[in-house]
């Protein structure tokens, strides 16, 4: 009784670290706010806090920096990987690390139930262990894209959103007579949040680098993997080099961004709503089962 116990013990402490470390707690309200109230870097986002910085100096800069050397060699490519990074404000060393741990907890937690069982005297077939190690470290190994990705794409849909209200303070800025560069510049200053913070920092390092307004603007829509943003540098380009008239595009491009993001939101209430039908059918299937039961438990007994 005691080794079952012992067992169920080590099973789910097990399922609890690899849920913990899979999808981690989010972080407190008090350091979500001050993490979106920090300055991020010139170039891409670093809103790292103090435990990315300590796994980055232990870890990146050895096992990490060694996978992404590997991968590269492999010719991997690494760009979509990388601007999904910047998003999230994690380098791609620390990245590389968390995939290299939670392989090594994946492969080292069926051979170690395997290694109790043994000792408990339980017969266990070594393949089983170590086949099931394999599984879990892929698994594992690749889990952090997946979570990655997932958080990337939603600080996608809040910098288009950011991007569509510095459209509207642009063309307020042109409409009232200012420059192209001017209008940019001004727009970073009014806006607040990260999405505005990347766009100012990115116009700042034109002044110091002589690279045009709108190149620096495409460079951070590649970077951060936003082609809305690129196409914008496109048009702002045509108003910087030829003097074209780019306020009514502007505007157009504005609410566009507006009617697509409107849109999105609208799929995923009707995806969410379409998801919520499952466990109402489930509920009603039980509910069946449960009125139903005795009355064919009754016509089964009977016969």
């Amino acid at each position: 009784m005691i080794v079952v116990l012992l067992l169920g013990a080590v099973a789910g402490l097990g399922a609890v670290v690899s849920w913990r470390l899979l999808f981690p707690p989010p972080p407190p309200l008090q350091a979500a706010v001050a993490r979106l109230h920090r300055r991020n870097e010139l170039v891409g986002i670093a809103n790292r806090d103090q435990a990315d910085a300590g796994i980055d100096d232990l870890l990146g800069r050895t096992v990490g920096a060694a996978l992404e050397r590997v991968m590269r060699n492999l010719g991997m490519n690494l760009t979509t990987l990388e601007a999904d990074l910047r998003l999230t404000g994690r380098s791609l060393e620390t990245h590389m690390a968390q995939k290299v741990l939670l392989a090594l907890f994946g492969l080292a937690l069926p051979i170690l139930v395997g290694v109790v069982w043994s000792a408990a005297g339980i017969g266990v077939a070594p393949s089983i262990p170590v086949g099931g190690g394999i599984l879990l470290g892929l698994v594992f190994f690749f889990a952090p894209d997946i979570t990655l990705r997932g958080e990337a794409a939603e600080r996608r849909k809040e910098f288009k959103s950011a991007l569509g209200s510095f459209l509207d303070l642009v063309v307020i800025s042109l409409a009232g007579g200012a420059g192209v560069e001017s209008a940019l510049r001004d727009a970073t200053e009014v806006g607040r949040g990260w999405a505005f913070a990347q766009l100012h920092n990115a116009l700042e390092v034109t002044a110091l680098t002589g690279e045009t307004p709108w190149a620096a603007l495409a460079r951070l829509g590649d970077e951060v993997g936003v082609p809305e943003l690129v196409e914008l540098s496109a048009s702002v380009s045509l108003a910087g080099t030829e003097g074209a008239r780019v306020r009514e595009s502007l505007a157009v491009k504005a609410a566009s961004l507006r009617e697509h993001a409107l849109a999105e939101a609208l799929a995923e209430a009707e995806s969410t709503t379409e998801k919520m039908a499952v466990p109402v059918v489930l509920l009603f299937f039980g509910f069946l089962v449960l009125v139903g039961y005795p009355a064919l438990d009754l016509i089964l007994t009977g016969l």
